[in-house]
């Protein structure tokens, strides 16, 4: 029986299916994805969680942040989007809401083939809309217990809120004890100052020189989505690559190969 399944029965939890990898033993080793799903409207301005579900799914990630989230909301069918796709793909799901939107909830998510055991939405600075970071705590296949967090920072050109807000995240990140990822939409270029603020937290990993343009989907020209590794917990970041997907959102998916020795 694999490791990870007697973690699981320890703690009492159920967890979905797996994704298939072998026990990584002493290194652990998945697949993390960000993505800024538009609420399932594609680039066609038709809501279809279907579609968004099967674009995840290619994916096959094992942690995948999702930005721009609705939470029974009218203009998405009052579908509960985080259960939803969470259902679709057989994973674990939480849900941090910005605000009460059109008769629902509108904020982000993390979908997890890992067990959740705490969730927390780290109220940040208001911008032109109020912003949390969405923390969830979860248990790798090895036993470790780490924090990921998913962002999606202030969105207009001027970025006095958007760099109050990377602020206010970077001190909490720099007070926790675990080891801890951080993905999402930054709305800010790799050479900006909200970037900047991350840089001496972080494991530094870049895309492709070619293929780093995340936004708008169809014919990208920014980057503004990461995917990042605190420093000095051990962590590698293998294959960082924005996937090609012109149709799904206005965003192109970020995936990334983590690994972690568990005695850095």
């Amino acid at each position: 029986m694999r490791h990870w399944y007697l973690v699981l029965a320890v703690l009492g939890l159920s967890a979905c299916a797996g994704n298939g990898r072998p026990d990584p033993g002493i290194n652990e080793s998945f697949v993390v994805a960000s993505y800024n799903i538009r609420h399932g409207r594609g680039i066609d301005d038709v809501v279809a969680l279907e579609r968004t579900a099967a674009a995840l799914r290619t994916l096959d990630a094992d942690l995948i942040g999702l930005q721009e989230v609705d939470e029974r909301v009218n203009r998405s069918g009052k579908v509960d989007e985080a259960a939803f796709l969470g259902e679709e793909l057989g994973m674990h799901h939480t849900f941090g809401a910005f605000f009460d939107h059109d008769g629902g909830r509108y904020g982000m998510a993390i979908l997890s083939r890992f067990p959740i055991l705490e969730t927390r939405a780290i109220r940040l600075p208001e911008g032109e809309e109020p912003r949390v970071a969405l923390m969830a705590t979860v248990v790798l296949p090895g036993g470790d217990t780490v924090a990921v967090v998913n962002v999606h920072f202030d969105w207009i050109d001027d970025d006095a809120n958007r760099f109050r807000q990377a602020d206010s995240l970077t001190n909490v990140l720099q007070q926790l004890a675990l080891p801890w990822l951080i993905l999402g939409d930054f709305n800010d270029l790799p050479t900006s100052r909200t970037l900047g603020l991350f840089y001496p937290l972080v494991e530094a990993a870049r895309k492709p020189a070619g293929a780093r343009l995340t936004f708008p989907a169809p014919h990208p020209v920014k980057e503004i989505d990461y995917i990042f590794a605190a420093r000095g917990h051990g962590w590698e970041i293998d294959d960082l690559t924005v996937r090609v997907d012109t149709a799904t959102s206005d965003h192109r998916p970020v995936t990334a190969t983590m690994r972690r020795s568990r005695h850095p």
